[in-house]
This record gives C-alpha cells, sequence and structure tokens, in this order.
C-alpha cells in the first residue's frame, strides 16, 4: 500500500509539474533551451529534475534530445546543440578532451560528485562484524569471513580482465577464494540482494552509483591506490606484470555549449550548482526500481526528499517561483 501511495503521489506532482511549466515559460521568457537525454538511471534522473528546475524555476521552454554519450558530444561540436549535455562518463568519451582544450565544450561542475565508482565492495553488515575486512589484505587473511567466494563480472565486460588480473595480483585465487563468474550483470545484482536478505557473507565487484547499491549499504574495499600505468596492464588479458591497484574514479560532468553558456549566464549558474551525490542517486534509482516508477516520478521523489539540497542550486528569482515547493 505504501509503494502505491508514493507512486501515486509522485504521478500527481509530475502531472502537476507538466501543466504549469508551459503557462510560467511563457510569462518568463527564458527561450528555448536543449537537455542531452541519455539513457541510463541516473542521467534519466539529472535530466528530469534539471528540466524541472529550469522549466519551473527560470521559466524555459526545454526540449530533450535522445543521445548516448560520444553521438552527443559529436552533436555539440559540429552544431553547438543540445545547448547542455546533462551527464558526461568522461573516461567513456575519447573526444571529451579535445573539445575542452578546443573551447567548444565547457564543464561546469562534477554532476556526480563522487564520481563514478568500480571496485570491490563488501555488505555494511559483514564490516561492522569483521573491520578487518575494509581491506584486501585483511579479506585474503580471512577468506572464511568472505564465504570463500569472489563474485565477478560476467563474460565480455571489460571488469572481467582488471578483477581477474587483480585476484592473481592480490593473491585472492592462492587464498583459496573462488573466482565466481556471473553469467550476466541480473545475476551479480541478484547475488547481493540474495546475501543481504539472508545476511550471508558477500565478497565482489560492482559499482555506484546503482539502485543496487541504493538499497543495499555496500563498502568499497581498500585494495591500493588508482595507478593508471598499473591499471592500462590489467585492463588487458594478457597483462605480463599484474599488480594490485584501484580502479580508477570516473569523472563525471555537465557540460554546456560555448555559445549557450556565453549567452545563458543564469542557466549556466543553476547547472554549476546540479550535482548529486551517489548516496543520493543510488537511493533515488533503488525507489524507481522498488516502486516500478518511471524516471521522471523518480525526479519527483528526489524533489520531495531533498527539498534542502536543490533549494540551494537556484537563485533568488526561482526560489521565490519555487517557494510553496520547498516549504
Amino acid at each position: 500500500m505504501l509503494k502505491w501511495i508514493g507512486k501515486a503521489f509522485g504521478l500527481l506532482a509530475c502531472l502537476v509539474a507538466l501543466t504549469l511549466g508551459p503557462t510560467i515559460a511563457k510569462a518568463d521568457g527564458c527561450g528555448d533551451v536543449s537537455l542531452m537525454q541519455a539513457d541510463w538511471g541516473s542521467a534519466q534522473i539529472v535530466t528530469a529534475v534539471a528540466k524541472f528546475l529550469l522549466e519551473q524555476g527560470y521559466g524555459c521552454d526545454v526540449t530533450t534530445v535522445p543521445l548516448s554519450t560520444n553521438p552527443a558530444l559529436v552533436s555539440v561540436a559540429e552544431t553547438g546543440e543540445p545547448d547542455i549535455l546533462t551527464e558526461i562518463w568522461t573516461n567513456g568519451a575519447p573526444a571529451y578532451e579535445g573539445l575542452v582544450e578546443s573551447g567548444k565544450i565547457i564543464p561546469v561542475t562534477e554532476v556526480l560528485s563522487d564520481g563514478g565508482v568500480e571496485g570491490f565492495f563488501v555488505p555494511d553488515y559483514l564490516l561492522d562484524a569483521h573491520p578487518e575486512l575494509a581491506t584486501l589484505e585483511g579479506i585474503v587473511a580471512n577468506p572464511d569471513l568472505v564465504g570463500n567466494r569472489f563474485h565477478n563480472c560476467p563474460e565480455g565486460w571489460t571488469c572481467l580482465n582488471v578483477n581477474n588480473n587483480l585476484l592473481k595480483a592480490g593473491g585472492v585465487l592462492d587464498a583459496g577464494i573462488e573466482n565466481f563468474v556471473h553469467g550476466s550483470g541480473e545475476t551479480l545484482a541478484a547475488s547481493i540482494a540474495s546475501a543481504y536478505d539472508n545476511k550471508e557473507p558477500w565478497f565482489g565487484f560492482y559499482w555506484a552509483p546503482t539502485s543496487i547499491l541504493g538499497k543495499y549499504p555496500m563498502t568499497l574495499v581498500d585494495i591500493g591506490p588508482h595507478d593508471p600505468v598499473v591499471h592500462a596492464c590489467n585492463i588487458t588479458e594478457d597483462c605480463a606484470t599484474p599488480k594490485v591497484g584501484a580502479f580508477p574514479r570516473s569523472v563525471v560532468v555537465t557540460v554546456l555549449s560555448k555559445e549557450f553558456m556565453a549567452d545563458n549566464p543564469a542557466i549556466a549558474e543553476l547547472m554549476k550548482n546540479v550535482s548529486f551525490t551517489n548516496a543520493q542517486m543510488g537511493e533515488t534509482l533503488a525507489w524507481v526500481e522498488d516502486n516500478n516508477a518511471s524516471y521522471d516520478e523518480g525526479a519527483v521523489h528526489f524533489l520531495t526528499t531533498h527539498k534542502s539540497v536543490w533549494g540551494s542550486w537556484l537563485n533568488e528569482d526561482a526560489a521565490d517561483k519555487l517557494a510553496t515547493l520547498l516549504q
């Protein structure tokens, strides 16, 4: 019943926003703004929240353009559109650095303030009971405490090579811990849910922000500092000298086209402020999954749950327009 009520409230709020949006936009005349609409969960939430604030707080007429990362960067470079690329994972965008250096795009904020995180995790309940599991050395010394199993990426995922090399270099395999390669991302996620439901040992690879880590608190195991040279070898299947070292933190940014930023200082200032922690994003994605909700409803859930967060992003005029929602 509670899930149904939450979903119904979210849908109602979305409908109200959609009803009010065009009226405010016409009254204030911010003008047309185009947003990148990527297809993964966190980007869907970022775009939906930004669209709401731009329409309701700044009076903009917002359109969304379905694009993935690299086509979006090419489009901005060649046409100047979309005006705002809401979530760019820079580690998967070879053209990004060159476009920044040329001045065609301007990164304005790390929209995921913790960055994209991947690595070895253990459940918080397991770490609370056995603090020694906070490091890879502690796990290797106590394989029974993690159930003598490492939950690995499926075949075909880049992380599988990295994990296999880390397991070899870190002495995990020598400690008798099984390298269990999952058949799919779904079974990997399901193994976390099952472990949590039964408070069983779990040790393996995952990443954030995701609905799984939003729902099931996990702690990143310390496997040493990141070394780009070490990681470059570990990422290859035939790395001759694998070594232990953390995955790189993925810098995730919001990007504006050069022309749009110059012409729209108020909007640029807003987008500089729009930033989510992985905990906030993970909790929102978990809510979407638990309630079988849309990402628009997920955005409304974030807006109703974190008023003090997004209220601080607004300028004075926008805060006045949204004062009722901020109460």
